[in-house]
């Protein structure tokens, strides 16, 4: 249950447009609804500005159909990560109207309602082997809303690349940075920006990498002051905080006159919540 759906619910019971018991059936399964191997929170989205993602690794492709219908059927935007092949194919299947990512193992489908206005998100990505990571920061972003570019291989073995994109770099809400090897490239960029800058260490890299830990390490001593970072190869926490930011960067701009609403405020977001928009920097 979106909030704008429950909005239009209690909406039409205070005009006397439905009745207690009518809203009652269209609330059943709110705020949970158990399933035989899940519970599905139906007020995530009222709590945390995007409903409940469904984690895919671990879960059989029955138990992430399961869940994906209950999350569609109360008309809430679908995200699904860590997904294998088979199940992205599934999901596309039994979801019209959805799409699923095989580089970043994400599948995303619009919900009925329109999301919260957005500021923009832009994904940096040091390397052509951090690609994955960066799509599913990319395509988290998306499907909540968000208008997203991406630059990509602008690693600091050839600084001068990334110097190309510093317009970017001032314009987006948020900035996510996803790097491997020896994770240099968000303390770079922090050093070139004001905005706030999410690092995503990538386990890309030889032995000394230790599987993305030595990058972490290295985010985690950054000495730029707007570095934050989240786990190893952990794209979606990072697309998902990004676009949090970013919204309320929109509605800061909207003022306080616009926003009697909060971030739950209706906008017309049809070109960032089609799963297929790719708004991309080419480099």
């Amino acid at each position: 249950m979106t909030p704008e759906g429950l909005r239009r619910i209690l909406g039409s019971v205070a005009r006397g447009e439905l009745s207690t018991d009518e809203a009652m059936e269209e609330l059943k399964g709110f705020p949970s609804f158990e399933l035989e191997a899940a519970t599905v929170d139906h007020q995530r989205a009222h709590r945390c500005g995007f409903p409940e993602v469904i984690y895919g690794e671990g879960k059989t492709i029955k138990q992430i159909v399961a869940i994906a219908g209950r999350i569609v059927s109360g008309g809430e935007p679908l995200l699904a990560t860590r997904l294998s092949g088979d199940a992205g194919e599934v999901l596309s299947r039994e979801f019209p109207g959805g799409r699923f990512f095989p580089e970043a193992r994400l599948f995303s489908r619009p919900g009925k309602d329109p999301l919260p206005a957005s500021g923009l998100v832009a994904v940096i990505s040091a390397g052509t082997s951090d690609l994955p990571v960066a799509q599913e920061a990319a395509e988290t972003a998306r499907a909540m809303g968000a208008p997203v570019k991406q630059v990509s291989d602008v690693g600091v073995a050839g600084i001068h690349r990334l110097l190309e994109h510093q317009k970017l770099l001032r314009e987006a809400a948020a900035l996510v940075v996803v790097a491997g090897m020896e994770g240099a490239l968000p303390s770079v960029v922090g050093g070139l920006t004001d905005r706030p800058v999410i690092g995503v260490p990538t386990s890309v890299g030889y032995g000394a990498v230790f599987d993305g830990l030595a990058p972490l390490l290295a985010m985690l001593n950054s000495c730029a002051a707007g570095v934050s970072v989240v786990n190893i190869d952990n794209g979606f926490s990072a697309g998902y905080s990004a676009a949090l930011i970013a919204r309320l960067a929109a509605a800061s701009l909207r003022g306080p006159e616009k926003t009697d609403t909060g971030p739950l405020q209706k906008t017309d977001s049809t070109a960032r919540t089609d799963p297929g928009a790719t708004a991309k920097e080419t480099v």
